[in-house]
């Protein structure tokens, strides 16, 4: 199965995120995962969720104590 591939613009209407900061985010080596695909670069949907995910959980234990 392939995974659903999404580009920058999308990604920034999931997580809320401008493009700009995405960009950075790819620069520094944070945020989710992504790969260039020729001259795009491209993220795959589930890779977006799951770093979702892992800033609620993260954000979870450092105000409470626990994931």
């Amino acid at each position: 199965m392939v995974a659903r591939l999404l580009k920058v613009p999308e990604v920034a209407v999931m997580t809320g995120l401008p493009e700009s900061t995405l960009r950075f985010m790819r620069a520094t080596g944070y945020g989710p995962r992504s790969a260039r695909a020729g001259r795009r670069v491209m993220y795959r949907e589930s890779d977006v969720a799951s770093w979702i995910e892992e800033q609620f959980a993260a954000d979870a234990e450092r105000h409470h104590g626990f994931a």
